[in-house]
């Protein structure tokens, strides 16, 4: 089991102290959360709460995902770090390709990306990027940073994105991991098909338990039952030593968490009772966990 430390919508002066903060603390990796903007008005509910409403305002403070990489791998030496999830639905995947790239070899192979469709209209059309064909496009962006990413002159021809021979210098230090968020049967297919991992939404122990499940029996249709596959949860209903354990029964490799939620601190803390959040889950939780 590995936890991983949350740092969606916290302070970003504050990241570079929670980043080292986890580290100490025994955290293999940071989760990165992705959001391009706030629309004032969207076309379609927020899929992952029960009413489809956004748990964030126009305040809420958010940063590139590739760039705050960067920043914590600066002050870090050994943790690593994963978008969960980027929305690879509107952006280029040529463009990203430099940018995951340049943050695996800043970090020296510390990254992870994780990657899903995008469920806003808005993020699609004012980023120039039709809605429709989402799908289909995101599985060709995908075989594209596949592509590029993995070094060497490569040249792409698809009914989406059309390339003669590039190539990209340096390329990462190691191979860049993909994992895919979304918990439809189309997006666990996709897991199944090209990732290295799983990534929830927030979550029930019990939909964790029947996800993970229906993953294991896609991967075993396409031969890779055996193959290494990361389950990273965030769920919403069990937690503490015994929580956690109950997690790693139902498959879960990776808990992502926040801890000082637990102690009723909120995003727009000072980072003073966050550090000390990180330390305490470390000793009672990581400690305890792997012993």
């Amino acid at each position: 089991m590995k936890f991983t430390l949350s740092i969606a919508m916290n302070p970003l002066d504050q990241l570079g102290g929670l980043a080292r903060a986890a580290e100490e603390a025994g955290f293999a990796s940071i989760a990165l959360p992705d959001s391009l903007f706030y629309a004032e008005t969207v076309d379609t509910d927020y899929p992952y709460t029960p009413d489809g409403s956004r748990f964030w305002t126009a305040d809420t403070p958010w940063v590139d995902p590739l760039v705050a990489t960067a920043a914590m791998g600066a002050v870090t030496s050994r943790i690593h770090f994963y978008t969960s999830v980027l929305k690879l639905g509107s952006r280029n995947p040529v463009l990203l390709a430099r940018q995951v790239g340049s943050a695996s070899v800043l970090t020296g192979g510390r990254f992870g990306l994780g990657l899903g469709v995008g469920w806003l209209p808005q993020e699609f059309e004012y980023c120039g990027v039709p809605f429709e064909k989402r799908g289909k496009r995101v599985d060709e962006a995908i075989d594209v940073l596949r592509l590029i990413l993995d070094g060497g002159m490569v040249e792409y021809h698809g009914d989406f994105y059309d390339f003669d021979k590039i190539q990209m210098s340096p390329a990462p230090p190691s191979r860049v991991p993909f994992y895919i968020g979304g918990h439809t049967e189309v997006a666990l297919k996709r897991a199944a098909r090209v990732a290295d991992g799983w990534s929830s939404a927030m979550m029930k122990l019990e939909e964790l338990r029947d996800t993970i499940a229906r993953i294991k029996e896609l991967l075993a249709e396409r031969g890779r039952a055996d193959d290494p596959f990361e389950y990273q949860a965030v769920c919403i209903d069990k937690f503490g030593l015994d929580g956690y354990r109950e997690q790693a029964e139902v498959g879960v490799t990776d808990i992502i968490t926040m801890p000082w939620v637990f102690d009723g601190v909120g995003f727009d803390a000072p980072i003073e009772p966050k550090l000390e959040a990180i330390r305490k889950f470390g000793t009672e939780i990581i400690a305890k966990f792997e012993g």
